[in-house]
């Protein structure tokens, strides 16, 4: 075979050899991007996946969005209460509710005519606190309409009124009837005076929705064991299975006297 034509053929291999390296190569590069492709699929489903789950559960409507607006007259931190009787009153009952517990309505049916009496005498303050947990147990959104309602009232003067006729008409825990407005609105009509533009207003915009979210927030962070949680001057009275009207009405007396 003549020197040139082992150069030839040297030549041609080495062309075969560089074209493999290429093929290689392109090879290698399509494959890291499937791969590359892949792992942004997957990373993108992730994040999807990961947006829904910290949405899971949030009212789609944002509802409890908006500014927080207390009520007017609301006092103590993050103005969260709703004061009932004489600042002056030497005992202070604290009672956190949630207008679609049946336990709740069960403590205002016993309890209500004696705590009016107190707080007509000047003798005892009570600061309502407004939670929704049946919402979050049940479903529903009754529990924050009907607080939001009540907050409206309380705007007009006339939240013990109405925060008693909201417990007198208590759905069934499983029915969610406080989620209509035109239920809260309804019943408006048994308070003399409360059924005006402004408290329609009020109850239809959800005016202090936001506020009752943070009431909620602050049951919840407190450590309580449920609804009712009733206070009397610090001390959990509903957990004493010996407390009836009137031994609270007598305690209540005893430390005016004091």
């Amino acid at each position: 075979m003549s020197e040139k034509n082992r150069d030839g053929k040297r030549t041609a291999r080495e062309r075969l050899a560089v074209e493999r390296e290429k093929q290689k190569s392109a090879e290698k590069r399509r494959r890291a991007l499937i791969v590359g492709a892949s792992v942004v699929c997957v990373l993108g489903l992730a994040a999807v996946i990961g947006v829904v789950a910290a949405n899971s559960g949030k009212d789609s409507k944002s509802e409890s969005a908006g500014p927080v607006v207390a009520p007017s007259g609301a006092q103590g931190k993050d103005s969260l209460a709703i004061p009932v009787g004489e600042e002056s009153a030497k005992s202070t009952l604290t009672v956190w509710e949630d207008f679609r517990c049946p336990a709740c309505q069960s403590f205002e049916t016993n309890y209500r005519s004696t705590i009016h009496e107190l707080t007509a005498a000047g003798k005892l303050k009570v600061n309502y606190h407004l939670a929704t947990i049946i919402d979050g147990n049940m479903g529903g959104s009754g529990s924050r309409h009907a607080a939001n309602a009540a907050a409206c009232a309380q705007d007009a003067g006339k939240f013990t009124a109405y925060h008693d006729v909201l417990y007198e008409n208590q759905p069934q825990e499983s029915d969610d009837a406080f989620a209509k407005n035109s239920r809260l609105i309804e019943l408006a009509e048994k308070v003399d005076g409360l059924d005006t533009t402004a408290f329609r207003t009020c109850v239809e915009d959800g005016t202090h929705n936001s506020w009752v979210a943070k009431s909620n927030e602050a049951f919840q962070s407190g450590g309580f064991g449920g609804t009712p949680t009733v206070l009397l001057d610090g001390k959990n009275i509903y957990q004493d299975q010996t407390m009836t009207p009137a031994k609270l009405k007598q305690m209540v007396e005893a430390a005016d006297k004091a």
